[in-house]
């Protein structure tokens, strides 16, 4: 009887470990670095944003009272993310957007604070941006994505 239970309990811990390591399992994007290369090529404030999936202090973004028309991209690898039109004043002290440029910005869940936020990372090198909420504009998509301006660069529309 011993045996049997033994059997038993080892088949149940090796069936749950293999799930334990697919849930473990990062993606690979596309533009992938090690993190000497990342801090290389980075300010401070910018690896801990979107590396470490920081938060910036608010109000304190160059980008926050922009309002020149372009495109914000990703400060890492300059993958188009957000356009100025659907830019708008949250007074959340974080650069608002109602909409992303699709397929360009990835969604996941995190628990950081106890409670389930959607975060919003870089679909082309997976950097952290920020989080997307359902209290934007009623007039357009009612989203506000809350976004770290150091995850961002700005690059205006006569370049």
């Amino acid at each position: 009887m011993k045996n049997i239970l033994s059997i038993i309990a080892t088949i149940l811990l090796i069936g749950c470990q293999g799930k334990a390591q697919e849930a473990k399992e990062k993606k690979v994007y596309e533009i992938t670095k090690t993190d000497a290369e990342w801090k290389a090529q980075l300010t401070d404030k910018q690896y801990y944003v979107l590396r470490q999936a920081g938060t910036e202090r608010p109000f304190t973004s160059e980008l926050l009272n922009n309002k020149q028309k372009g495109t914000y991209v990703c400060a890492a690898c300059q993958t188009p993310l957000f356009k100025s039109e659907n830019k708008f004043k949250s007074g959340t002290g974080w650069p608002s957007f109602d909409r992303e440029i699709k397929g360009n910005v990835e969604f996941s869940t995190d628990y950081n604070i106890g409670v389930a936020r959607t975060e919003e990372h870089c679909a082309v090198c997976g950097g952290h941006l920020g989080h997307v909420f359902n209290d934007g504009p009623s007039e357009t998509t009612g989203q506000r994505h809350c976004i770290n301006g150091a995850a961002l660069k700005f690059i205006p529309d006569n370049q």
